[in-house]
């Protein structure tokens, strides 16, 4: 069982390297939680000075998809972004609409 263990890393699935944003597309009401993995959503940028990804995001009643183009460091941290058909909002917000805030 070592072996496996060492052949994958012993990543634990309770562990969530994820980083989330919350975007709200335009005309809707609706936050959605979109989640990047470091590891494995970032492609590195032409110059190979950084990293990039872009995600795409719809709710199931909005007539719009929100599209986000999210750029990070070359230690893999998130710089900024441009979004299309929405905003960026917190992560209170998205809370708030739960009614978990």
């Amino acid at each position: 069982m070592n072996i496996l263990k060492n052949l994958f890393g012993g990543f634990s699935r309770s562990e969530d390297r994820g980083v989330y944003f919350y975007v709200q597309p335009k005309m809707c009401k609706e936050i959605l939680r979109v989640r990047v993995d470091p590891l494995n959503d970032l492609s590195q940028t032409d110059d190979g000075k950084g990293y990039w990804c872009r995600k795409v995001a719809s709710a199931a009643r909005c007539p719009f998809q929100a599209e986000l183009e999210l750029r990070f460091d070359k230690n893999k941290r998130f710089k900024d972004s441009d979004v299309t058909n929405g905003k960026l909002v917190s992560e209170a917000d998205w809370l708030a609409l739960r009614g978990e805030a």
